[in-house]
């Protein structure tokens, strides 16, 4: 078997500070060995109203400005920084790509031309979003449908059919809350997606907001082509995604685990394998 495609996602982990991102993509690549790096890109005066702009955050002690439109504002990359963190990942020997939550933002990194882009739960019902990387951007298009009715899953599948991108299609299984808990991951909906949407779409993904990485391994068992885990270098940092994230010894651990496990996802070459004749030699006796 294939081991999937790993995501560290940073997404705003690096608390908006250039020098802990690049230092994150080095660790995740290295000692992590993940496949992909992953940012978000924003523009929060045009995805939030007035109203949520000006509103303080949800929780102030993970803020990092007066409002929540501030604390946004803070832990956004500009266009250029993008283009600097992109050729940090290619010095670094890893993929980079950014998840774009509005319209401005992905034009902004399609101007980038990743290797793939996504798009998050959050957004995934955007159509003037969809249809501008769909017309605009020729890579592969990940969409994760956490938060997503299965008649939302269906318009997304078939709309993105319409453009003629089907087969650049990522769909990731994913239950959006932060962190989630056990019964809430739902594994088997990799499985329903696989035997609903496996012949239209490119890959089925999973992306975990969960603790641990024991679920990520069934996952692959369950098919997902790619796993995407949040990603921090200490979660007790400030912000609200650091709890649902992994420590770089939990992402190498995940990376090492999904490569054995993948490996050991196998019928035997023969009746006996070479490592078994030897010991039949010595240990088998007839009755």
């Amino acid at each position: 078997m294939t081991p999937p495609k790993v995501i560290a996602e940073i997404g705003c982990n690096h608390k908006g500070d250039p020098a802990i991102a690049k230092e994150m993509i080095h660790v995740a690549s290295y000692f992590c060995k993940v496949d992909v790096v992953k940012f978000q890109k924003r523009h929060p005066r045009e995805l939030l109203s007035p109203e949520q702009y000006n509103a303080p955050h949800p929780n102030p002690a993970n803020s990092y400005g007066r409002t929540y439109g501030e604390h946004r504002e803070f832990l956004e990359f500009n266009l250029e920084q993008h283009r600097v963190l992109k050729e940090c990942c290619e010095q670094n020997n890893v993929l980079y790509s950014t998840s774009v939550w509005d319209l401005t933002s992905a034009r902004e990194i399609t101007s980038l031309n990743p290797a793939l882009i996504k798009i998050p739960s959050a957004t995934n019902a955007n159509s003037k979003l969809l249809s501008y990387l769909c017309e605009n951007y020729g890579g592969e298009i990940h969409i994760s449908v956490g938060m997503t009715t299965r008649k939302e899953e269906e318009d997304l599948v078939a709309f993105i059919e319409s453009k003629g991108r089907a087969r650049d299609l990522v769909l990731y299984s994913c239950t959006s809350g932060y962190p989630v808990a056990f019964e809430d991951i739902c594994l088997l909906e990799i499985t329903r997606l696989r035997s609903s949407y496996g012949t239209r779409v490119k890959a089925i993904g999973f992306s975990g907001h969960h603790l641990g990485i024991a679920a990520d391994v069934a996952a692959m068992t369950l098919g997902a082509a790619w796993i995407e885990r949040h990603f921090t270098l200490d979660r007790t940092w400030k912000g609200t995604d650091h709890a649902a994230s992994l420590e770089p010894d939990g992402m190498r651990r995940l990376t090492r685990d999904l490569k054995n496990v993948s490996k050991a996802l196998d019928y035997k070459k023969s009746e006996l394998l070479e490592v078994e004749r030897e010991q039949r030699a010595k240990l088998k006796s007839a009755t």
